[in-house]
């Protein structure tokens, strides 16, 4: 009879143990979602803001169509690819921020619209967004760190794998040398 006690209590034990696991999982993996609802609600709002900066530099610009239609690509790829996950966010998002180089290159060559009120006003808002969406990424990686290091260590590695956790990606700048080499623009 003793002996059934003991099993009981380990299995009770057992439970406690798992439940906690799980829903330790269940709240990191709450807190990756809601960061990557975050990257996409900012990587929206920049989006949103392109095509009033697009038109404020064509008004000064108007030669300069292949910035424009560049620009105009990269924000639709970057739309499409938050859907994907991580891994192609953050590829478009290297694509989007080399034809944003450009475009205040192009703007860099015209004083008049450096000193226009929309243009800097935007640009204004542009960096705020810029700034907000880093702080978003640092989020969501920190989430991820957390979600994927309580999945790897002991005892939790023998319960997520069959409670359905798997590790999550980062949202890593895939090509370094393209965000730590500046854009060239020739006239």
């Amino acid at each position: 009879m003793e002996w059934l006690w003991i099993v009981l209590g380990v299995i009770i034990l057992l439970a406690i143990i798992v439940i906690a696991i799980y829903n330790g999982l269940v709240r990191l993996n709450v807190r990756v979602e809601e960061a990557w609802s975050d990257i996409t609600v900012q990587l929206k709002r920049r989006a949103d803001l392109i095509p009033n900066l697009v038109e404020s530099v064509k008004g000064y610009a108007t030669h300069e169509k292949t910035a424009f239609e560049n620009i105009t690509a990269a924000r639709s790829a970057v739309m499409a690819a938050t859907k994907q996950g991580p891994a192609a966010a953050a590829a478009a998002e290297n694509q989007f921020e080399g034809a944003l180089k450009s475009l205040f290159a192009v703007a860099e060559a015209y004083p008049d619209l450096k000193a226009n009120q929309n243009f800097l006003q935007l640009q204004n808002e542009l960096t705020d967004t810029e700034d907000k969406i880093q702080g978003a990424r640092r989020f969501y990686n920190g989430g991820v760190r957390d979600l994927n290091t309580k999945i790897k260590v002991f005892p939790t590695n023998i319960f997520a794998s069959s409670l359905g956790f798997k590790p999550k990606e980062f949202f890593e700048v895939a090509d370094k040398a393209a965000v730590e080499n500046p854009v060239e623009v020739k006239f």
